[in-house]
């Protein structure tokens, strides 16, 4: 029996993408959002695809906010558009 690959769904496009295919950013019990290179810290995650299309999508249409109903700081939207150049 083969083994399952991980879907999720980007929070932007709404498309579903092997997990590994993701950035997956993360809000903490304490509420501090930030960028997981891991996929496994603890907290709310939010996936967002790797191309700059829907990292620069996510700041206009708010669907980071909206995933963790709270304001996101620029710092985050840069760090990922940082993130897309490097891939």
């Amino acid at each position: 029996m083969a083994k399952s690959i991980p879907l999720r769904m980007c929070c932007v496009c709404r498309e579903s993408k092997d997990k590994k295919e993701l950035i997956r950013i993360v809000k903490n019990k304490d509420g501090e959002i930030f960028i997981d290179p891991t996929g496994k810290a603890n907290g709310r995650g939010a996936y967002i695809c790797r191309d700059g299309k829907c990292a620069s999508e996510a700041e206009k249409k708010k669907a980071l906010e909206r995933s963790f109903k709270t304001a996101v700081g620029k710092e985050l939207f840069s760090a990922l558009m940082e993130m897309k150049t490097e891939d």
